[in-house]
Formats: C-alpha cells, sequence, structure tokens
C-alpha cells in the first residue's frame, strides 16, 4: 500500500501535473498565438501604453486613448478608405469612358467628311469642261519657274 500511494505522489501526480503545465504553457499558448490576428496586436497596444505609463507615473492626455481606438478600429476606417479610393478609380475610369466615346465620335466625323470631300470632288470632276483640242505653236512657248524660263531648242 505504501509503494502504491508512494508511486501515486512521487510519480504519477507530478508527472500529470506537468502534462498539465505542459498542456497549458505550450500546446494551449502556441493555440492561442496562432489565432492571434494584427488587429489584436494593434488593440492590445493601447494597454501596453497605459501600463507602462502608470508604472512610471505619467499623467496620460485622453488623446492618446483615442489614438489607441483609432488603432483598435483600423479595419473600419480602412474599409471607408478603401471606399473612397474606388470612388475616385469610379470617377476616373468614367472620364477615361467619355473620353474614349468623344475620340471615337471625332474620328468617325473626321472619316465621314474626308469620304465626303472625295466624293464631292469625283462629282466636280465628272462635271467639268474638258478642253479637246492643244494648240499648234505650243512647242515655241517656254516653261517659266523660279523667276527664269526655259526655253525648249
Amino acid at each position: 500500500m505504501w509503494k502504491a500511494f508512494w508511486r501515486k505522489w512521487t510519480i504519477d501526480k507530478p508527472a500529470a501535473f506537468g502534462d498539465l503545465l505542459w498542456d497549458v504553457l505550450v500546446v494551449q499558448l502556441a493555440a492561442l498565438l496562432d489565432r492571434v490576428t494584427l488587429r489584436d496586436i494593434i488593440a492590445f497596444i493601447p494597454v501596453v501604453i497605459l501600463v507602462w505609463a502608470y508604472t512610471h507615473h505619467i499623467p496620460l492626455p485622453p488623446e492618446l486613448m483615442l489614438v489607441g481606438d483609432l488603432l483598435a478600429y483600423i479595419d473600419i476606417f480602412s474599409v471607408v478608405f478603401l471606399l473612397g479610393v474606388l470612388s475616385r478609380i469610379a470617377t476616373v475610369v468614367f472620364l477615361v469612358k467619355q473620353a474614349s466615346a468623344r475620340v471615337t465620335g471625332l474620328a468617325s466625323s473626321l472619316l465621314k467628311r474626308v469620304q465626303d470631300l472625295r466624293h464631292r470632288r469625283e462629282a466636280r470632276a465628272r462635271n467639268r469642261k474638258r478642253l479637246t483640242g492643244s494648240p499648234k505653236d505650243d512647242e515655241d512657248e517656254g516653261v517659266a519657274g523660279c523667276g527664269w524660263a526655259w526655253q525648249a531648242a
């Protein structure tokens, strides 16, 4: 009986206590650290500042705690910021679409006017009177150019 009692309190109970410590200090702490997010760390920063200030007897202004609240709710502020950026992107995309529509309209109207101009020239060329004969003394005339004339030899 004493051997079983001795074994239970010297081997089994310390081993169970060691298993308990291992479970709490290693396994559960590792699981807790796996679940910690950046938001949790940022939310814990004001607590650290508060403890540090009170241990050193430094009076804290209330603005410092408001900065801590801002850090704690940084995900909300980041969503608001992203919505602002997205609205600016939407505005830029709208302006680009509008500019491309205007450029396309300008190009199509320019193409239409060029084709219309070509058709007008062709219509004028068909209605123009043509010279049927050439004068007989065409050979004796010189060609004028740049203030002097070439004579045919």
